[in-house]
């Protein structure tokens, strides 16, 4: 029986040092983005990945089976977890316009923290930097840092010296390196070095709470690390995709060329690989994934070593996921399972199980409230307001849920493709920002029996895709693509500046991303 203390004599004993106010530090957040990462990862269940690191995070949190990106294309998904909106709402979907363009006084998920009392801070890749757009010095408490480092170790995997600027553009050096190399000898190596220097400094200010965010750029093409990765695959067991063509009955839209790739030196232009090449770009990918695998690793084991881990919420998350060959497509930029569905794990000390998994349906918008809850913090008083749902009743509880479906989007074509998925189903609606609902295109695929998107279902099922659709129009209709220096309308270009290549059709290929 627990027996009440009176208020004087509470303070007596208070003065005395006998017993002491309650008060429970603020959590640190560790959050960990890898730039085109899907779940080919060991805790995910390949069998070919080497990832022991992100598997050893794994056992120490949950481990998000049914997560998916807001965007398949880095700058989008990025702006989109940042700021907890949906690309859709924000009018953003490819590099042609910054953050604060189009939403000027946002409130990013670090600059919560910051409003908070917490110190931020970035290293690598987490804002897309490039193409014209800035990082985001709102968000940091100290400028951003994305370490110098040449893409290759070799010159030989340079592309040519004497090529003009709009060659390097559009042909760069080797699609794979692998060389006897330290890890720091790429950039991800120097950033796992930085961001233990950070966490080191952090631990010497106990009474800040941190928010520190380390950005991998790799598995992003070039496939480039050092050859100790690439020497922990059996590139013989590597098995190309089963299913390499379009969906039967799927409209054009839905597919694309293969540009990003063939941009690299040894790919066709067209991006159309022959199987020694899909063999050596899966390698290289999987080399590429336990290369950053080994940096999660050195910055994981430093917060332990450090002491900080029992108090510091830590987020794997990957941006979107990549194809390798499914579809006959190569990188991102679809609506497709393998584009779209992305690895996230969570270890939130005290709330989180270790080693525990969870199949409920999640997406990137998500993490912005669920940190703000992990970390006793509201939300941001702003407009739009977070659209996002905090997971921390599945953190708690992995078999409970949050969504009933979630949504990406990818354009193409001058049309929108918005996407609701739900545990069986994906439904993807084709069209202009504003136009009417009935000028759409329209996919349907049944995960429970077609798990390669074969084929095409809407037709052969209006049923479900008009139960589908009803799900999908409940949500603001699309912004058109926000353009620097006017408002964007419904008749404007929806995603002219994504696109540089007139194809066949009199459509455009991708621009690829760098």
């Amino acid at each position: 029986m627990t027996i009440p203390i009176p208020p004087v004599s509470r303070i007596l004993l208070l003065l005395s040092g006998l017993i002491t106010f309650s008060h429970a530090a603020p959590k640190n957040v560790l959050f960990i983005a890898v730039d085109d990462l899907k779940p080919s990862i060991g805790a995910y269940g390949d069998r070919l990945a080497k990832t022991p690191n992100i598997d050893r995070l794994a056992a120490r949190g949950l481990l998000f089976e049914s997560a998916y990106t807001s965007q398949a294309l880095c700058a989008p998904s990025r702006n989109a977890l940042f700021t907890g909106l949906r690309p859709t709402t924000l009018g953003l979907y490819n590099f042609e316009a910054h953050l604060r363009d189009a939403l000027p006084n946002a409130v990013t998920l670090p600059q919560q923290f910051m409003r908070n009392g917490y110190r931020s801070e970035a290293v690598g890749k987490l804002f897309h930097v490039g193409r014209g757009l800035p990082d985001d010095r709102k968000s940091w408490s100290v400028p951003f840092l994305d370490p110098s480092a040449p893409v290759y170790a070799l010159k030989e995997s340079e592309a040519a010296a004497d090529m003009t600027t709009r060659e390097k553009r559009n042909q760069r050096g080797a699609f794979y390196e692998s060389a006897e190399v330290a890890d720091e000898t790429y950039v991800d190596g120097k950033i796992a070095t930085q961001v233990i220097n950070r966490l080191k400094a952090a631990k010497a200010r106990p009474d800040t709470p941190f928010f520190i965010a380390a950005g991998f750029h790799r598995p992003h093409l070039p496939f480039v690390a050092p050859k100790k990765y690439w020497d922990l695959h059996d590139p013989a067991k590597f098995k190309l995709a089963h299913f390499r063509t379009a969906p039967e009955g799927a409209p054009s839209a839905s597919m694309r060329p293969n540009s990003e790739l063939g941009i690299y030196r040894g790919i066709p232009s067209n991006g159309v690989v022959d199987e020694a090449t899909q063999r050596k770009l899966m390698h290289g990918y999987y080399a590429a994934v336990s290369y950053t695998d080994a940096q999660v690793g050195k910055v994981i084991d430093a917060l332990d070593r450090l002491g900080l881990a029992e108090n510091t919420i830590i987020v794997l998350w990957g941006d979107h996921g990549w194809h390798l060959g499914d579809h006959g497509l190569w990188a991102k930029m679809t609506n497709f399972e393998e584009a779209t569905r992305i690895p996230l794990i969570i270890s939130a000390p005290g709330v989180t199980t270790r080693g525990s998994k969870t199949k409920s349906l999640v997406e990137s918008i998500d993490i912005y409230p669920t940190l703000l809850e992990l970390a006793n913090l509201r939300r941001p008083n702003s407009t739009p307001k977070l659209e996002g749902k905090s997971l921390v009743p599945i953190l708690r509880t992995p078999t409970a849920s949050v969504n009933d479906h979630v949504l990406q989007v990818i354009p193409r074509q001058k049309l929108l493709g918005r996407s609701l998925r739900t545990s069986t189903h994906r439904l993807v609606e084709w069209k202009r920002p504003g136009a009417a609902a009935h000028t759409a295109k329209v996919e349907l695929y049944n995960y429970s029996t077609d798990p390669e998107e074969k084929k095409n279902l809407a037709a052969s099922q209006p049923k479900l895709v008009a139960r589908l659709r009803q799900k999908l129009h409940a949500y603001p209709e699309a912004k058109p693509q926000f353009v620097r220096g006017r408002a964007g309308s419904a008749a404007d270009p929806t995603i002219d500046l994504l696109f540089f290549n007139r194809d066949k059709e009199g459509q455009s290929e991708d621009r690829p991303e760098p």
